[in-house]
């Protein structure tokens, strides 16, 4: 499957990051952050939106605001990074194009990282942040929790934990590429280990053990949601790219949850890598995923 050559910029800057972190396997947690918020560079900025920085429910945030977007809905959105890379900064633009398309806001959260913090840190910060959007006057069904890969994980969990707590629950959910597997058996793991330019086994072991810390189970559901039950799960898309060895994560996921009654879309792009959405307002193949995606949200 050929790609457009805009596309390829995502590659070549995972496979520059393999190469830095394979060359040098002494990088610190402070150097992998400093490596990883380069993510941010396949993004183009989107036109016409603007961005508010703000602590919310005591945790920083970066609110993506589109010119005539509906203020009264809002995107809570967990950046991607194992748990312990990744900022809101790295993930402002792709969150930005989201809201845009969409319509909406959206406010980029910057949960708890591991290792310092291992679960379940990060969906308390996320839903403290869900519980504070409610009590401004946000309406649940108003609400879409998305986030991509290790956030991609998050936007799910923290769905699990607020109907475990009887919170009313988000109106939808969008995935990218989320990393789920915190046992890592997929069989794309394998199978797709010579396309994927960034995401192998060593790097999720590396970081789930970090996510995890001494405590966590790699079975627990709202460490692992493919262990997780799905009755009344909000409507649900998610997305992957055909190359990325954790696309069975995205095909088991939609598997679980659509047998459990809730409505799935499923979007796999060929050719693409792990959160190929970053190549927003670069690449054709990001671009009509976006509106997909908004012509989903939208009912269209």
């Amino acid at each position: 499957m050929s790609i457009s050559p805009p596309a390829d910029f995502l590659r070549k800057l995972y496979q520059s990051w393999s190469e830095r972190m394979a060359a040098n396997p002494a990088l610190t947690i402070d150097d992998l952050r400093s490596l990883f918020d380069e993510w941010h560079q396949p993004t183009m900025e989107p036109e016409g939106v603007t961005y508010k920085s703000e602590v919310v429910a005591g945790i920083e945030a970066i609110w993506a605001l589109p010119v005539g977007a509906d203020t009264s809905k809002v995107i809570l959105y967990t950046h991607g990074g194992g748990f312990a890379v990744g900022s809101a900064a790295s993930h402002r633009k792709l969150a930005g194009h989201l809201a845009k398309h969409l319509g909406v806001t959206a406010v980029v959260i910057d949960y708890r990282r591991a290792p310092e913090h291992p679960f379940p840190a990060q969906i308390e910060d996320a839903t403290a942040v869900y519980r504070d959007l409610l009590s401004r006057g946000y309406k649940a069904q108003d609400i879409t929790t998305s986030g991509d890969s290790a956030g991609g994980n998050l936007a799910i969990a923290t769905v699990l934990k607020l109907r475990d707590d009887g919170v009313p629950l988000p109106g939808s959910v969008i995935a990218f590429s989320p990393w789920l597997d915190m046992e890592h058996v997929g069989m794309t793991l394998e199978t797709n280990a010579a396309t994927d330019a960034l995401v192998g086994k060593g790097i999720l072991e590396a970081m789930s053990g970090m996510f995890l810390g001494e405590q966590g189970s790699r079975t627990d559901p709202l460490a692992n949601p493919l262990k997780a039950n799905y009755k009344g799960f909000p409507r649900l898309y998610v997305n992957a790219g055909s190359n990325e060895t954790l696309l069975d994560n995205a095909t088991g996921l939609a598997s679980i949850a659509k047998d459990a009654g809730v409505q799935v879309t499923l979007s796999v792009v060929d050719g693409m890598q792990h959160v190929f959405p970053f190549l927003a307002g670069r690449a054709v193949e990001a671009d009509e995923e976006l509106r997909r995606i908004a012509k989903w949200f939208k009912g269209s």
